[in-house]
């Protein structure tokens, strides 16, 4: 099943205006769909391609780019005659797909792009991590765009209900709410999301099998161990710890604060890996999204970025749910449906505000989170669930985010930060499971499904 991508259309600016002066490197966490993409893309806009797959690759093919780069002629004569693919001057793609796997391929990218005769597009997983770059060039000539999971835009289109996203769109813009029918279609909708996930192959198997979520769970389980098995394969010295955290980010996720304290964790250093690395690999493989803490919120966030605390959210919320249930819900898939129907209680706090931090994060954003700490009260008295800027570079301002879950809460935190630096604010938002409504404070309440125009 191929499904609307946006990144298609990134790669689609990238070719008109490179024109082979440049290749592109997509980014992304395993199983988000960048193979598949690319070969779509491949096939709608070049009269042929050769697909490189460095993970499964022939020692015929790697031997070529240790022993014939010298002679771009005879690189390509032999790579054309070892596919069975013909090759034709600007216009054909040639595609390094996993070119983590074999880093030889990426340094190449510059003398191949020197050459000029066919367009370059590589695609890898855990790409930027120290141990895969170390001894290797990284070519100028590459330019990079990072992917993710299927955002919401990209879910709803792929339900159908593609026509409910420039309504959306309007009514956050007008600053309106959506009329009641449309409003509850969106927030059902955006549960189903919740639920599934963005990974492609989840939502196929969820399409495939009429909304039923036994083979859905099956897809994101998979990943998981797919997700495990690579933690297993890093140098053994951050294994353990990677794993740990991995394993814990429901527990992190389920408690109040949902942040954690690093130092809390180093009980041993006497191996010099810190904490903050095993966060900073998973990251990195893009399996997690990172929030950190601000400690004085201004333009230019992180300037006062703190890593004492850190948020570590699932970079994909369907991963996430599959991840907290465990063998529970693997045994009695009737969980997903009676939780979709709200009649059976979770803690639906943990599962909405990933979202959030996942749509954020697909929208472009760098996530901080704002404590303050009342030595008086000995307790923070004041909690900001995210904080980004507005992007405005004539009035850079910040935008605090109050993430509800349920429809009755309380705002005391976000009414505290607004008088605190009401100087320093654009807007505020709260993001809650009803319809959209301006407070008589000026805050601005959206609900979830509303949370990518931001």
């Amino acid at each position: 099943m191929i499904f609307k991508r946006k990144a298609y259309d990134s790669l689609l600016e990238w070719k008109n205006k490179a024109n082979g002066q440049t290749a592109i490197l997509i980014e992304g966490a395993r199983r988000i769909g960048k193979s598949t993409l690319v070969e779509e893309f491949a096939r709608q806009n070049y009269k042929s391609y050769i697909l490189l797959d460095f993970s499964i690759v022939s020692k015929k093919i790697k031997e070529l780019f240790e022993n014939h780069l010298d002679n771009l002629d005879i690189f390509f004569m032999l790579l054309s005659f070892e596919t069975g693919v013909s090759l034709y001057q600007r216009d054909s793609l040639i595609i390094f797909d996993e070119v983590q796997k074999f880093p030889k391929a990426r340094e190449a990218i510059k003398h191949l792009v020197k050459d000029g005769r066919y367009d370059y597009i590589e695609t890898g997983s855990l790409i930027s991590i120290k141990e895969n770059v170390k001894d290797i060039l990284i070519p100028s000539e590459e330019e990079s765009l990072t992917m993710y999971s299927m955002d919401f835009e990209e879910f709803a289109d792929a339900m159908g209900e593609s026509m409910l996203i420039p309504y959306i769109k309007e009514c956050f813009e007008k600053k309106v709410p959506l009329l009641d029918p449309i409003h509850k279609k969106a927030s059902f909708l955006f549960k189903e999301y919740m639920m599934v996930g963005g990974m492609p192959q989840a939502v196929a198997a969820f399409i495939e099998n009429h909304k039923q979520f036994e083979e859905c769970d099956r897809q994101k389980r998979n990943i998981l161990k797919m997700y495990r098995n690579d933690i297993l394969k890093i140098d053994s010295i951050y294994q353990s710890r990677v794993l740990s955290i991995f394993d814990q980010i429901p527990s992190f996720l389920s408690s109040h604060e949902k942040r954690v304290k690093l130092s809390s964790l180093e009980s041993d250093r006497n191996d010099g890996i810190l904490y903050e690395e095993t966060f900073f690999w998973l990251a990195d493989s893009m399996i997690c999204n990172e929030c950190f803490s601000c400690s004085d919120p201004n333009i230019g966030l992180s300037l006062t970025e703190s890593r004492e605390f850190i948020k570590c959210y699932m970079g994909d919320t369907g991963l996430l749910f599959a991840h907290t249930f465990d063998e529970n819900i693997k045994n009695d898939l009737s969980v997903y449906k009676a939780i979709l129907h709200d009649k059976l209680s979770v803690n639906k706090g943990m599962f909405f505000e990933n979202m959030i931090a996942q749509m954020l994060t697909a929208k472009g954003h760098r996530l901080y989170f704002y404590n303050h700490y009342s030595s008086e009260k000995h307790r923070n008295d004041i909690e900001i669930d995210f904080i980004i800027s507005n992007g405005d570079k004539t009035s850079n301002k910040i935008i605090p985010i109050e993430v509800k879950s349920s429809k009755n809460y309380t705002t005391t935190s976000l009414i505290k930060f607004n008088e605190k630096y009401k100087d320093r604010i654009s807007h505020s938002y709260i993001i809650h499971p009803k319809n959209l409504s301006i407070r008589e404070d000026g805050v601005i309440c959206i609900p979830a499904y509303m949370t990518f125009c931001l």
